[in-house]
């Protein structure tokens, strides 16, 4: 496969990551108000400051089209600003809603929902990841392995919210469901921190970095 062809699959990658991630924050926030987890609710959160992130990287793919890139151009790095923001507002509602969660002794009706959502994101962010390791590996691309990287971390974030799930399904205890939402925003606040010396650093990385290699 030639390069062009193998940029044109990355962006394809990219748009399937947004679409996905945008779908999915609906139903898992949907599904976090309506059984009352916010483990579920935080993951659904988390998949729209993704989308922001997924828009900065799909405009840095098109920049490749035209020739090879070594920095974030001014585009990026606004929406890495703003994804690293989105993540800080995530983290502390999450928080917030751990501690009332606490002291209102709130308990999820059931976490089916989010079971199931946690288990097709681990299937979908592994194809996604391998794909575009593939693509980026195969172009000798920076940027594009950064964006499987980026990818692996909603992996593990699928991870976290699976289990809390099953053990709170098993368990009936609401700490458990707590405990996830907390697991989410040690994820996010990583994420919004990183998000922001990248924007000022403008290198071709992702949050995951040091964890993911």
């Amino acid at each position: 496969m030639d390069n062009k062809k193998l940029i044109n699959t990355a962006i394809i990658l990219s748009i399937i990551t947004i679409i996905y991630n945008i779908v999915e924050g609906l139903i898992a926030i949907y599904f976090g108000m309506e059984d009352e987890t916010l483990a579920l609710f935080g993951f659904g959160a988390d998949s729209f400051v993704e989308v922001i992130s997924g828009i900065g990287i799909l405009h840095m793919v098109l920049r490749m089209k035209k020739s090879p890139i070594a920095k974030r151009d001014g585009f990026e790095r606004q929406a890495l600003r703003v994804t690293g923001f989105a993540f800080f507002l995530l983290v502390v509602g999450l928080i917030l809603g751990s501690v009332f969660n606490i002291i209102e002794n709130t308990k999820p009706d059931t976490t089916i929902a989010g079971v199931i959502i946690s288990s097709i994101s681990i299937a979908t962010m592994y194809f996604l990841m391998k794909a575009k390791l593939k693509v980026g590996k195969a172009l000798n691309s920076d940027a594009i392995i950064a964006d499987a990287n980026c990818t692996k971390t909603c992996f593990y974030l699928s991870m976290i919210l699976l289990a809390s799930s099953l053990l709170y399904e098993f368990t009936g205890i609401g700490y458990i469901d707590i405990a996830g939402s907390l697991g989410i925003a040690w994820f996010a606040f990583k994420e919004g921190k990183e998000a922001f010396d990248i924007a000022k650093s403008g290198k071709l990385s992702c949050s995951c970095e040091g964890d993911c290699h």
